[in-house]
């Protein structure tokens, strides 16, 4: 088949999933109007930023884009006089900031096409509706039974995934849909397995898998077609949504928030935890389950978009799981979305962040144990439950699932062994992710404990106890300098030494240094040639000490320390001769 063979082939590197921030610097006002300088930012890295210019009517225009929502957003006023005023333009700078932060954390509006096209209009200026129309026409070129009867405007969240009502000429009252897709940036197969993958997923027989009705790729993306379902997805039936409106304006705002009956929740969701049991045990992965990828037929649940992971595109739920380091294989996210598709069809809406500190009465307290097992903060951090654990929980295992029809699903071995190393690609992927984004939270943090007030006084009441010790012990060195300049002198003597005897290493001492007066000792060394000649006797053992200690009038003798222990045959007379000397 010659499908699209003459369009560009490759995988589109950016993550749609990764989160966008923006922040205004500064603004700057020109002749009739102000604008706005702001810096966006995707994801955690700040060398991935780049600045925007808007005025406010670039911000009015895109808030009367969101009103589909059905959103009361936060956009400042208009002001006609007196609009250039210093003090209106920061007032108003710090409406639209406000307004820049309600539409960037919010799940749906910050992962819409309007918002990405207005923060980062490089990545996101194309047409992407007549790309698909494009690819789609070449496609008739080599199929002529199919017929577009209507394209399907934003009916799903992803930007570069469109979707066309079909028909088949000769059954013109039978509807189809169409869904072409880009390839993503989890996209590690071969053109060729990925070929062979895609045109085999007509064959998957499952009761609770959505059949895919004709499929085909090339090298740089897919087209599908399946049977249009008048009744929508699960989603739609929690919303109580049309299937043919934009993805805004079913689910941002929901008129009535109700959950379903137990029985459904319970019967629903024994019948995703078999499907995705299915998948696991087939070795192919999914990772892209949340309530309007499951389409109702009746009683039954049957999932939707198996092409997604082949396709290498992020889940819907990336920007929540990615902030947790132990949901890192494919099996745990499915546990994690499907924790996410438990609570939305308990409470008729999505949690409000995740992890859940609390739950809200539910129909059952069996309902609360899934619930915690997969959204709480304690299994957030610890990992997740196994899909057979889940099914083996009180609020599954009684469940008695009635069908007739035998799953079927052959994959060759050599594409199993392929899927298998996609599969650890793709979660080699996100657990460096996740591991940056942990880092990043640490470092942060760590920043914001460093500049918090409590930890300032903490540092300056650290500072003055240094600074208090460190001057004592200037005090002391100080003091310790003074007393051994008191306790030196300033003249030399040579020591007393036998003429035989070698020179002994010289001592200072002042007169009268060493003398201990009322108790003091006293050194006191001679230089005459007489009181050497006298004493050289007796001093010869002595002569490496250099000094000799005696008593002077009026001060009472003290032998010298150690003297005794070193020489003990050293006399005292000999001193009694020095002293007289």
């Amino acid at each position: 088949m010659a499908f699209m063979e003459k369009l560009p082939a490759g995988k589109v590197l950016l993550d749609d999933t990764v989160p966008l921030t923006a922040a205004i610097e500064a603004s700057q006002s020109l002749q009739s109007h102000t604008e706005y300088i702001i810096r966006v930012q995707r994801g955690i890295s700040v060398e991935n930023s780049w600045q925007i210019v808007r005025r406010y009517s670039d911000f009015d225009l895109l808030n009367n884009s969101l009103q589909i929502a059905g959103l009361s957003l936060p956009l400042p006023p208009k002001k006609l006089i007196g609009n250039m005023d210093r003090e209106f333009i920061a007032e108003r700078q710090k409406g639209l900031q406000n307004y820049l932060n309600v539409i960037t954390t919010n799940h749906i509006l910050s992962n819409c096409e309007l918002v990405k096209k207005f923060l980062d209009p490089n990545n996101y200026s194309a047409n992407y509706t007549e790309i698909a129309l494009q690819h789609v026409s070449m496609f008739f070129r080599s199929e002529p039974k199919w017929e577009v009867v209507e394209p399907l405007k934003d009916i799903g969240w992803r930007i570069r995934k469109k979707y066309f009502l079909m028909k088949i000429k000769n059954q013109p009252k039978e509807r189809l849909v169409l869904s072409w897709a880009d390839l993503g940036p989890d996209k590690y197969l071969s053109d060729k397995d990925f070929q062979c993958l895609i045109k085999l997923l007509p064959s998957c027989l499952h009761p609770y898998i959505y059949r895919v009705t004709f499929a085909t790729a090339n090298e740089s993306s897919a087209l599908l077609i399946r049977m249009f379902n008048e009744k929508g997805t699960l989603k739609d039936l929690i919303y109580k949504a049309k299937p043919k409106d934009p993805f805004l304006k079913k689910y941002c705002n929901p008129k009535k928030v109700q959950g379903l009956e137990l029985q459904q929740i319970k019967t629903y969701g024994r019948q995703v935890l078999e499907v995705l049991k299915f998948l696991h045990d087939k070795g192919f992965p999914y990772g892209h389950l949340h309530a309007s990828n499951v389409m109702l037929d009746g009683d039954t649940c049957r999932l939707l978009d198996l092409e997604n992971s082949l396709l290498g595109l992020p889940s819907f739920y990336r920007s929540y799981f990615s902030q947790f380091r132990k949901i890192n294989t494919l099996e745990s996210v499915d546990v994690h979305c499907f924790g996410h598709l438990l609570y939305e069809m308990t409470y008729g809406r999505p949690p409000d962040s995740v992890p859940v500190d609390s739950f809200p009465p539910a129909p059952s307290m069996a309902v609360v144990a899934v619930l915690e097992s997969t959204l709480s903060c304690e299994a957030c951090k610890n990992g997740m439950p196994t899909v057979s654990r889940l099914l083996q929980m009180p609020l599954f295992s009684d469940v008695l699932l009635t069908t007739s029809e035998k799953p079927q699903f052959k994959i060759p071995t050599k594409l199993k062994e392929a899927l298998r190393i996609a599969k650890e690609c793709i979660e080699k992927r996100l657990i460096e992710e996740q591991k940056q984004i942990h880092q990043h939270r640490r470092l942060t943090r760590a920043q914001s404990h460093h500049g918090s007030e409590e930890e300032r006084k903490r540092r300056k009441i650290l500072a003055r106890k240094k600074s208090k010790r460190s001057a004592v012990e200037n005090n002391e060195e100080h003091s310790a300098k003074y007393s051994n300049s008191n306790n030196s002198g300033s003249g030399a003597s040579s020591p007393l030494t036998s003429p035989s005897s070698p020179t002994p290493p010289s001592t200072a001492a002042a007169p009268g240094l060493g003398k201990r007066c009322k108790g003091r000792d006293v050194r006191v060394t001679s230089t005459s040639s007489t009181s050497t000649s006298t004493s050289s006797s007796s001093l010869t053992s002595f002569e490496h000490r250099g000094a000799l200690t005696v008593s002077t009038p009026g001060c009472e003798w003290r032998e010298p320390r150690g003297l005794t222990q070193l020489h003990p045959e050293f006399p005292k007379r000999n001193f009694e001769e020095s002293r007289n000397l």
